[in-house]
């Protein structure tokens, strides 16, 4: 098919195409649906594009229809297609990184975020959004998370500021509860999570967000974002020179254990 074409149309081609070539006899949706299990009305939907895909279908087609990985690559490319134009290259590499390390200097991390505090996000961000649109955008910011709650999630190292924990994101109660949540994350084994404490020095990531992505492949790829903006670096020089600025950065902020005193007791101040 053209590489070109719509990864939505894509998708919802070759699982109509996939049931109609099934091995043993063609499948209908009810078949299908029951040997993944979904209802028949989201296969239908699925087929349609209409609405979301469930996040855990796209590995659930692989295996029926043994297509190698097919329908989840399209799932990426479909969820990258969800966010801004400067931060599509990141979504589709994101899924595949064996390790991921953050900073975030100003809101939690996506990854890290929960719905409540992405919404409060997204409505400041811009007051005229419709509900549907902020459905759409909180959703494709949770999805991205299923990278951390899979059978074999990256491991993930990220940093955040204390002004980040203290900051009022939609009032008392979704920070509270975003709060609570960062100490579930944290406790998981694959992440640690550190907090970067007002007593700091100066460090050279002051000027925003990073990201660091280690691929398969042994390969680094840096992403930097800012309010409207956003880049992928790879020229290796760049790469070392902020990769080693994170080491420095995570050797300045408090142990893991430390951290989880600080958001525990602010958790419970607030």
């Amino acid at each position: 098919m053209d590489d070109e074409q719509d990864p939505r149309q894509r998708f919802a081609e070759e699982c109509r195409s996939a049931r109609d070539l099934f091995p043993e006899r063609r499948l209908n949706q009810t078949e299908l649906a029951r040997m993944v299990r979904v209802s028949k009305s989201t296969i239908s939907r699925v087929e349609i594009c209409e609405g979301p895909i469930p996040p855990d279908l796209p590995p659930l087609l692989d295996q029926v229809f043994s297509t190698d990985g097919l329908f989840k690559r399209l799932y990426e490319q479909i969820a990258a297609g969800s966010f801004p134009a400067h931060s599509r290259r990141r979504m589709v590499l994101e899924p595949r990184a064996v390790a991921i390390s953050a900073w975030s200097p100003t809101v939690v991390p996506g990854l890290l975020q929960t719905g409540a505090y992405a919404r409060a996000l997204f409505r400041a961000g811009d007051p005229r959004a419709g509900e549907r649109e902020l459905v759409h955008k909180v959703g494709a910011r949770l999805a991205r998370q299923d990278i951390l709650r899979g059978s074999s999630p990256p491991d993930f190292s990220v940093v955040i500021c204390e002004s980040v924990l203290r900051r009022n994101v939609g009032g008392p109660e979704i920070m509270r509860n975003q709060l609570a949540a960062l100490l579930l994350d944290g406790s998981q084994p694959t992440t640690v999570l550190q907090v970067l404490p007002f007593s700091a020095e100066t460090h050279g990531l002051m000027d925003g967000s990073l990201s660091i992505l280690t691929m398969p492949d042994g390969g680094t790829v840096l992403y930097t974002e800012g309010i409207r903006s956003g880049a992928i670096i790879e020229e290796a020089a760049t790469v070392r020179q902020l990769s080693r600025a994170y080491d420095v950065l995570r050797a300045s902020a408090l142990s893991r254990d430390a951290s989880a005193d600080l958001i525990r007791e602010l958790m419970e101040a607030s």
